[in-house]
């Protein structure tokens, strides 16, 4: 499995952010290992009862589209 580039991860989360920003909350890129993308949610969006929604349908899908090499998206 290729690794993941991290700047790549970091612009398209860049990308996401203003759409969670506008509903008060935000995301931090915590590390990439291997296929894995670690972010932290932050604001309204760590207390969201949507959050892992969010988290699989928004952040997840989106990074995909983008890196497909791309395992998962973990919050911590």
């Amino acid at each position: 499995m290729p690794k993941l580039d991290t700047e790549k991860v970091k612009q398209v989360l860049s990308e996401i952010r203003p759409a969670l920003q506008a509903d008060g909350g935000d995301i931090e890129l915590v590390g990439v290992n291997g296929g894995v993308v670690k972010v932290r949610l932050k604001g309204a969006c760590g207390s969201c009862p949507s959050a892992l929604i969010t988290l699989k349908m928004g952040v997840e899908a989106r990074l995909k589209e983008e890196l497909p090499e791309l395992e998962y998206v973990e919050a911590v």
